[in-house]
């Protein structure tokens, strides 16, 4: 079994908050973005595209084409 790290047991405890505690808690981790600079940023979306990149090549998830999230998106939200 893989263990845990800390900011996995993190995000499972926050995932058992409701919606608007939710909701809330991601406004302030955002908020909090606004302070790094834009290497920074950079960084970070770098490495959340090889993230994404690396569990698609490995077959771990799978890619949905762009006009399938937006139907889902309209049908979720009645547009």
């Amino acid at each position: 079994m893989k263990s845990m790290n800390s900011a996995e047991a993190i995000e499972r405890e926050m995932l058992r908050l409701d919606p608007a505690a939710r909701a809330k808690l991601v406004h302030s981790l955002v908020k909090s973005l606004e302070n790094l600079s834009k290497t920074e940023l950079e960084s970070l979306w770098l490495d959340e595209a090889e993230r994404r990149d690396t569990e698609l090549e490995s077959g771990s998830i799978k890619a949905v084409p762009g006009d399938e999230v937006f139907k889902r998106i309209r049908s979720r939200h009645g547009f």
